[in-house]
């Protein structure tokens, strides 16, 4: 399939998922010098006050936004489910893409879910074709799940500046408070 210039590419099979999963690893101890080392004398350290919540905000939304734009330019896999649709997961009324980092977060996912042992087939999608053109397709209100179930998922929710806006939820909310119901 050849869509806006791009090549869909064919989908790959992952073997024993539980292969790839390392659910063993534990981080090296550190090594103990025999001897502490003296520390230097140094100055205190200056006092700083605490950023205002604004600044706070602000800085979130600029990790999210840098964040955004590493997801769009990324490739990530796709697993297919068993009717050979994209894997998605619904939550409180949203449908949810599940898309992977990486074989080993999709190895991880599969034996949360005690399927490991099975073959995954999976796509390489670009995050922003997953978002600007999967995302629209789906039945109702849809986002992204990178890395699901792990602890350093991340979710693209269907608002604003993530989907396009004929798909946001977020829009109609702004214009009903008065808003323009843009950005």
């Amino acid at each position: 399939m050849n869509q806006n210039g791009d090549e869909t590419p064919k989908p790959q099979q992952v073997g024993r998922l539980a292969d790839l999963a390392d659910t063993s690893a534990s981080p090296t101890p550190p090594t103990r010098r025999s001897e502490p080392e003296p520390t230097p004398p140094s100055a205190p350290a200056p006092i700083t006050p605490h950023p205002a919540p604004a600044d706070e905000l602000a800085a979130g939304r600029r990790e999210f936004a840098r964040l955004l734009g590493e997801f769009r330019r990324t490739a990530v896999l796709v697993p297919f489910d068993d009717q050979g649709s994209l894997w998605t997961a619904d939550f409180n009324g949203v449908r949810w893409i599940c898309a992977f980092s990486d074989e080993g977060a999709l190895a991880r996912f599969a034996d949360a879910r005690g399927e490991s042992a099975r073959e995954w087939t999976y796509r390489t999608v670009l995050g922003a074709r997953l978002l600007d053109v999967m995302v629209p397709m789906l039945p109702g209100p849809g986002g992204v799940a990178l890395d699901a179930g792990s602890a350093d998922g991340t979710l693209f929710p269907p608002v604003a500046g993530i989907v396009p806006d004929e798909v946001a939820v977020d829009l109609g909310e702004t214009a009903e408070l008065g808003g323009t119901g843009t950005r």
